[in-house]
C-alpha cells in the first residue's frame, strides 16, 4: 500500500469507481438482520469484534480528513457487513465446483472460499496472530501500526486461515470503494459523500435543459438511482441481486 494522500488516492482510484454497483443485494432484499446492519442497528454478518476490525481497515484506506469525510461517514463498514450477509456473501454467482489449484495472475480468483468465508477466516487469523504477538486487536494498534499491518498484508506470503493476504487486502479495497463509491441504494456512501468529494452527479434521468448551454459547471448534487422527489433514497426489490433460476 504505497502511502499517498487521500486526494490523490481518490482521484486514481476512486473516479472510475463511481459508477460502481456491487453485484449483490439492496437492503430491501435482505434478511431483517442484514437491514438492520445498513441502518447501523447491528450487525448481519460480523460479530462485534469482526465488525470493529473491520471498520478500523477501511478507515485507514479512506481516512477522514481535510478533504472530506471518510469511510466511516460513509458507512462502508456497514455496507461491507450488508454485502457479507447476502446472496453475494453466500457466493451464489461463483463457480465453486473445483479443482481448487493455484492459478496465475490472469486467472482471477481461484479460491474455494465465498465471500463471506474469505473474510471469516482472513479476520479470525488476523485477529489470533495480533493476540498471540502483540497482545493487542487491530482496532487498537497505532494509525501508524495499522498501515504497516495493511502494508504487510498487501504484500503477499502471509496465510490468513488458508486466505493468502494480499487477497484479502484486494477484496477489502475493492469492497471499500464500492462502499464509498457506488450508489446510496446498496447501502454505503452514506448522504453520497463519495460522489459529492469527486463531483459525480450519480443517476440523473435526463440532461435535456442543458443540452444547448455551453461552458457552465454543473452544481446539481447528485442523485440516487432510486431517489424520490424529496431526497429519500428507497431500497428497491427488482435491482438485480439474486439470479433469476428461468435464465442462468
Amino acid at each position: 500500500m504505497t502511502i499517498v494522500s487521500r486526494r490523490a488516492f481518490i482521484k486514481a482510484a476512486g473516479a472510475a469507481a463511481a459508477t460502481l454497483k456491487t453485484s449483490t443485494a439492496p437492503a430491501a432484499s435482505l434478511p431483517r438482520d442484514a437491514k438492520a446492519a445498513a441502518a447501523g442497528a447491528g450487525h448481519g454478518f460480523f460479530t462485534a469484534a469482526e465488525a470493529s476490525t473491520v471498520a478500523a481497515m477501511v478507515e485507514r484506506l479512506i481516512p477522514t480528513d481535510d478533504t472530506g469525510p471518510g469511510a466511516r461517514e460513509a458507512g462502508v463498514a456497514a455496507f461491507i457487513d450488508v454485502q457479507l450477509a447476502g446472496p453475494w456473501g453466500a457466493g451464489e454467482r461463483l463457480y465453486r465446483a473445483g479443482p481448487w489449484h493455484a492459478g496465475t495472475s490472469t486467472q482471477g480468483y481461484q479460491l474455494a472460499f465465498t465471500p463471506a468465508d474469505l473474510f471469516r477466516h482472513a479476520l479470525r487469523a488476523i485477529d489470533d496472530d495480533l493476540a498471540r504477538t502483540r497482545n493487542t486487536t487491530f482496532a487498537r494498534l497505532s494509525p501508524g501500526d495499522q498501515d504497516a499491518y495493511l502494508q504487510t498484508l498487501e504484500k503477499g506470503g502471509q496465510d490468513l486461515g488458508g486466505v493468502p493476504g494480499n487477497v484479502f487486502f484486494e477484496s477489502l479495497l475493492e469492497m471499500t470503494l464500492e462502499g464509498f463509491f457506488s450508489d446510496p441504494v446498496y447501502g454505503g456512501n452514506v448522504g453520497k459523500v463519495g460522489w459529492k468529494l469527486v463531483g459525480f452527479p450519480g443517476a440523473y434521468a435526463n440532461y435535456y435543459e442543458l443540452v444547448d448551454q455551453h461552458g457552465i459547471a454543473f452544481d446539481a448534487p447528485p442523485v440516487s438511482l432510486a431517489e424520490d422527489a424529496h431526497g429519500t433514497v428507497h431500497a428497491h426489490p427488482f435491482i438485480p441481486a439474486r439470479v433469476d433460476p428461468k435464465r442462468s
